[in-house]
């Protein structure tokens, strides 16, 4: 039977909370963290690294086809291929995110990671926008209708001093919330009524799971999970047909296997996936700290801090820093003289390689579904080789081109091996 699977994940999505972080334990992934693992330092920060005057800025997503042992000892695996899913991400300064092109780091992780982090950091600031928007801007509308009632002139120009400050406070509740109570209620009432105007969340997708159960009906399951798009610059939601979300079927959209669970058709929402790769987006990896309106505190008010999702990112993601201007935590803590000098010297070791990483994904070296293109052509795929159609035109035609000279030269050599033989022969009976 059909959508089985997905009825059921629908009624628990709605029940669940939707905020809630999103685990990352299958098999597949902690492959893919070894791998990466490979490329970055072996041992955690000591220290923790100030970010906070650079922001996140998404570059790349790319798959990537590799040999794997354990598919290989695999008897049952249909490949010896595993898709990897890797990010490239940039930090770039605060002051120059849109163009940044100094003094940047440039960092590739595994897909799985970078979802679970900036998905969740998102989803907070969702959450905060919303709450911020029903409790600041509702007070706003109340007091403005007040505003609006007095109509004699003493008590007019007497209030509008009282405005003027009761503005200069609810533009700081503003800033604090980042909340725009012109389009914030009509945002939020999408979100909470989402599923009743017929649409699913794309992050309930963020890790592999089925979408079409066939049972007895001879049909081969189907899942869903993320993929690279439009050459990398996107991130969405897939069809596989594999429970680990390795083979793409790019014959098949995903939008037509959700029902919910009275058996209407689905649609995907990917507003709040699309602000994990929109485009010139930068996302300020500074901590976001309440002003509690004291101004009297000074030095004593906390200062910001990294936030837990750049700082997440950063550990885990292997680094090119040094060849872009970048001075990161391993090279600020060794010139503060609080680094260890095994870790400066293993991430010095490992820049080169990690640099030449990225640059080979970003180079076009692999397609959307991670196979390797051969001179920008042709790809390998399982084993074999894929021929473009001017290819095929060009190899025909050089073909019957060589069969062509080849029966022209043999015509010509038998001519003149005909018109030798018959001078000789004339010439011999005249000397007779």
């Amino acid at each position: 039977m059909k959508f089985t699977a997905f009825t059921l994940l629908f009624a628990t999505a709605v029940s669940a909370n939707p905020f809630r972080p999103v685990s990352n334990n299958s098999p597949k992934s902690a492959y893919v963290s070894k791998l990466v693992k490979g490329a970055k330092a072996t041992r955690a920060l000591e220290q923790e690294i100030d970010l906070t005057q650079y922001s996140l800025k998404f570059e790349q997503c790319q798959f990537v086809k590799t040999y794997s042992d354990e598919l290989a000892e695999n008897e049952e695996s249909a490949t010896v291929l595993s898709t990897m899913r890797f990010v490239i991400f940039r930090l770039c300064p605060e002051n120059s995110c849109e163009s940044c092109s100094s003094n940047y780091g440039e960092y590739v992780i595994d897909l799985d990671t970078y979802l679970q982090a900036t998905v969740q950091y998102q989803q907070e600031l969702q959450q905060t926008m919303c709450e911020n928007c029903e409790n600041y801007c509702q007070v706003e509308e109340e007091e403005q209708e007040e505003d609006n009632g007095d109509e004699q002139q003493e008590e007019e120009n007497a209030e509008e001093e009282d405005n003027q400050e009761d503005e200069g406070r609810r533009l700081a509740l503003r800033k604090l919330a980042s909340v725009d109570c012109d389009t914030c209620y009509e945002e939020c009432q999408k979100i909470e009524n989402m599923e009743q105007n017929g649409y699913v969340d794309a992050t309930n997708f963020l890790e592999c799971q089925m979408i079409y159960d066939p049972e007895d009906d001879g049909a081969a399951a189907l899942y869903a999970g993320p993929i690279c798009a439009s050459y990398g610059t996107k991130i969405k939601i897939g069809v596989f047909t594999d429970e680990e979300c390795m083979t793409v079927d790019t014959s098949k959209d995903v939008e037509d296997y959700l029902m919910d669970e009275n058996g209407y058709q689905m649609k995907l929402s990917h507003a709040l996936l699309k602000t994990i790769y929109a485009e010139d987006s930068c996302v300020s990896c500074m901590e976001e700290v309440e002003d509690n309106g004291d101004e009297n505190n000074g030095d004593d008010q906390e200062q910001p801090g990294t936030n837990e999702m750049c700082m997440a990112i950063y550990e885990e993601a292997a680094k090119c820093e040094q060849s872009h201007g970048f001075e990161g935590a391993f090279y600020q803590n060794q010139n503060n003289g609080n680094g260890n000098n095994n870790e400066y010297y293993n991430q010095e070791a490992q820049e080169g390689l990690v640099c030449d990483f990225i640059t080979s994904l970003q180079a076009g070296t692999y397609d959307e579904t991670g196979e390797i293109i051969l001179s920008g052509a042709s790809s390998v795929v399982g084993g074999g080789s894929k021929t473009t159609g001017g290819q095929k035109f060009a190899l025909t035609f050089f073909v019957l081109g060589s069969v062509s000279l080849a029966v022209y030269s043999a015509m010509l050599h038998s001519k003149l091996t005909k018109g030798g033989k018959a001078d000789l022969s004339t010439q011999g009976g005249a000397m007779a």
